[in-house]
């Protein structure tokens, strides 16, 4: 069997992901193991990050609804009732 070599898609690879640890601090940034290992840790918090963000955001709207509301003398949920009338 012939060996394969395979350098240049392996450090296009490495280079990727150090790209993407890029800011990190000390090894994080430099060794590829610890990189890799970073870089799949931080986008499974960012996927996770953008489903939270919807969720904040929403609870942070209703809040802001519910307090105009209730200046005007109606709680949220009878608020959101009436829309649906």
């Amino acid at each position: 069997m012939v060996r394969i070599k395979r350098g240049n898609v392996a450090r296009k690879r490495r280079k990727k992901v150090l790209q993407l640890a890029k800011g990190y601090r000390g090894a994080h940034s430099r060794l590829f193991r610890v990189a890799n290992q970073q870089v799949m840790k931080a986008l499974r918090y960012s996927y996770v990050g953008r489903k939270q963000k919807k969720r904040v955001f929403r609870k942070l709207w209703i809040t802001r609804i519910n307090a105009a509301s209730r200046v005007q003398g109606l709680s949220y949920s009878r608020l959101i009732h009436n829309f649906k009338k």
